[in-house]
């Protein structure tokens, strides 16, 4: 079922937790995958596309992981939260995107402490740090800023979607029960170490 939700909108993020828990129960499994890249430098960015990157790249996943886990509390259930983060948040070559990677850094760092916060409720909260994944904003980003997909990383090659299941999967399933703060490069070498 989808539910459309907007996560730069408070009350939308409400109904959109409300309407899914109507129509399928407690919501016991969030994924916070929301994301815009700003793309310019941070000197040339106009103040309404700061307030649109913060607004969904960190304020967003913030309300709805508050959401979710008041409704879990309540309801004394355990539930899983991952976050979609960037290996972006993990360094920066002082390119266009900087305030991409502030946020998505300030993703990593609401997984930590919401993680520690929440664990003694069961719910455990972890981080994907994905590095370049064939996507429709990594795909415009990289025709815009005129990248070939085959120069990413020591193994020339930018990830498919469906790579990032198995990682996702694991930390919603129970087998990653004491699995909670963590967060997990996914980014085939392309990142610093």
């Amino acid at each position: 079922m989808a539910v459309e939700l907007d996560v730069t909108d408070a009350a939308s993020i409400t109904a959109a937790v409300q309407r899914a828990e109507d129509e399928l129960g407690l919501v016991d499994i969030l994924v916070n995958n929301a994301g815009i890249p700003d793309a310019q430098y941070a000197t040339r960015m106009p103040l309404e596309l700061v307030d649109r990157v913060i607004d969904t790249n960190l304020r967003g996943p913030w309300l709805l992981s508050c959401e979710v886990a008041r409704r879990l509390m309540k309801a004394q259930e355990p539930g899983r939260i991952v976050n979609i983060s960037s290996v972006g948040a993990l360094s920066y070559d002082g390119g266009a995107a900087a305030l991409y990677s502030v946020t998505k850094a300030g993703v990593i760092r609401m997984t930590e402490v919401l993680s520690a916060e929440w664990a003694k409720y069961w719910i455990n909260v972890n981080c994907i740090a994905p590095g370049s994944f064939s996507s429709e904003m990594m795909d415009g980003m990289m025709a815009r800023l005129g990248f070939s997909p085959d120069v990413v990383g020591p193994r020339r090659r930018m990830g498919d979607p469906a790579q990032l299941d198995s990682t996702l999967l694991y930390l919603v399933a129970r087998e990653s029960e004491f699995v909670t703060g963590a967060v997990i490069r996914v980014d085939d070498g392309q990142g610093p170490r």
